[in-house]
């Protein structure tokens, strides 16, 4: 028997798979693949017990696949599915490893952005001394504010781009509006990036591993008509010194040079639409 997909409910038609994921879902049913759903609703509201109530006992081995979650939120769904006899085969140590910045950085380094971070609280913006002294590292030049997970790149210049990372005020107040406009979802605490030129026009491609192999190339889905095919050799043993089963890179050049953006974890990352998603769910379900 394949591993079972949990996908998040449409939260007014609770035994329906959410429109975001309905396609996705069609694609993983197959022979000896099962589709559960869970309250996701429910689950960030902290009862993870709620939220799985509708998954079969004994479904075994699955893989979520569905809206992204806090560490914590994830660590709560896989042991509340250990109770019904289900066991998600990405552990909560590597959900965080592939999902959180600081996770994944160390192993990328030599390919991604050099890049620092800050803990920080929730509507809480770090002090100017503590923002600058950790940019030192970064030198002057522009960069990007983000939190572990997430960045406010449609609020570029208010919220993100800091033109120059010696320019003190202008980075607080980047970091200060991120902080306020990221709210209650803040993840972890701040990051800043260097900020590197990539080609323009060519885009990003997402690349969909499975126990280290390249299962699926797509574009990045805020650039779905763009569709680049990158060189994976350099990265390939990255993914491998990562140890995470199941994970995404969204690559992009830069001076001929195909350049990590982004990791994360597969089972939260978004599928552009109008993607054959078959042969992911296929490799997947072998995978369990």
């Amino acid at each position: 028997m394949g591993a079972t997909f949990i996908f998040c409910a449409d939260p007014l038609r609770p035994r329906h798979t959410d429109r975001h994921f309905a396609d996705e879902a069609r694609a993983a049913r197959g022979p000896g693949r099962a589709v559960a759903l869970i309250d996701h609703d429910a689950l960030a509201a902290g009862d993870a017990t709620a939220a799985v109530a509708r998954v079969p006992e004994g479904s075994g081995a699955a893989w979520y696949r569905g809206w992204m979650l806090t560490a914590g939120q994830y660590a709560a769904l896989r042991e509340a599915l250990a109770a019904r006899g289900v066991t998600l085969l990405t552990t909560p140590e590597h959900y965080r490893r592939a999902h959180e910045l600081p996770g994944w950085y160390d192993v990328f380094a030599p390919v991604t952005p050099r890049s620092v971070w800050l803990p920080a609280a929730p509507l809480v913006p770090p002090a100017r001394p503590a923002l600058v002294g950790a940019v030192a590292p970064l030198g002057g030049g522009p960069g990007i504010v983000k939190d572990y997970v997430k960045s406010r790149k449609h609020e570029w210049d208010e919220a993100c781009f800091v033109p120059d990372l010696t320019d003190a005020r202008r980075l607080a107040a980047v970091v200060a509006r991120f902080v306020e406009l990221r709210g209650d979802a803040l993840v972890g605490g701040v990051v800043v990036r260097a900020f590197e030129h990539f080609r323009a026009g060519l885009g990003e491609a997402r690349l969909w591993w499975v126990d280290g192999d390249p299962v699926l190339r797509t574009a990045h889905p805020d650039s779905p008509g763009l569709r680049p095919e990158p060189d994976t050799d350099a990265v390939r043993p990255l993914v491998a010194a990562l140890g995470c089963r199941f994970v995404t890179t969204d690559l992009a050049l830069r001076d001929g040079e195909w350049r990590v953006v982004e990791v994360g974890d597969g089972q939260v990352s978004d599928l552009p639409r109008g993607v054959s998603a078959e042969p992911l769910f296929h490799r997947l379900a072998q995978a369990g």
